[in-house]
């Protein structure tokens, strides 16, 4: 499978129906492809996004998530993540930009340590009933692997990481590192 080196327009939908053109006119896109609604591990990488989407957005960079769950199983756990949320349970946005599932997912020991905290992290949030417990059987299966895509504003696909293993995601300094100085930065 050839992965996409520009993007074609079209209107993505929120979980809580706001339309986001992918490419975004008049910033960068960062396309984001988690696992499933409730993954700790994901939910711990998304909340390292919120604490520095200060910056994120003076680097002209629009967040957008992708998650292999539906809508209202994406409700249940991100009320409080002020970011673009997409419900892909049909993995059509997954298939169409590669995005695969593997055992390496949760079997490569490089993803352990995150697995733990995250787990340790979702224990904490829902004892203190701040969220529902991680779902022990997700919608769409938890084998699925991150990807990230970084699309300026014509489509063109500036940088993509497909990750090998649960936690093989940019961090926030990688996605700043990628993004273009232009003159709003200077």
């Amino acid at each position: 499978m050839s992965l996409p080196t520009s993007v074609s327009p079209r209107v993505l939908t929120t979980i809580s129906d706001t339309p986001v053109p992918v490419p975004d006119p008049d910033r960068l896109i960062h396309l984001q492809f988690r696992r499933f609604a409730g993954c700790p591990v994901c939910n711990l990488h998304l909340r390292s996004i919120v604490a520095r989407r200060t910056e994120i957005s003076a680097a002209n960079i629009h967040e957008v998530v992708v998650f292999h769950s539906s809508a209202a199983e994406l409700l249940k756990y991100t009320e409080d993540i002020p970011l673009d949320l997409i419900a892909d349970p049909t993995r059509e946005l997954y298939r169409e930009f590669g995005v695969e599932s593997s055992p390496r997912a949760l079997l490569d020991p490089r993803g352990w340590p995150t697995i733990l905290r995250g787990v340790a992290h979702a224990a904490l949030a829902t004892l203190r009933k701040k969220q529902p417990a991680p779902p022990t059987k997700p919608e769409g299966g938890n084998l699925g692997l991150p990807a990230d895509f970084l699309i300026a504003p014509d489509g063109r696909v500036l940088a993509v990481k497909h990750g090998v293993h649960v936690d093989d995601q940019w961090s926030v300094d990688e996605l700043l590192a990628l993004a273009p100085v232009s003159e709003h930065r200077r």
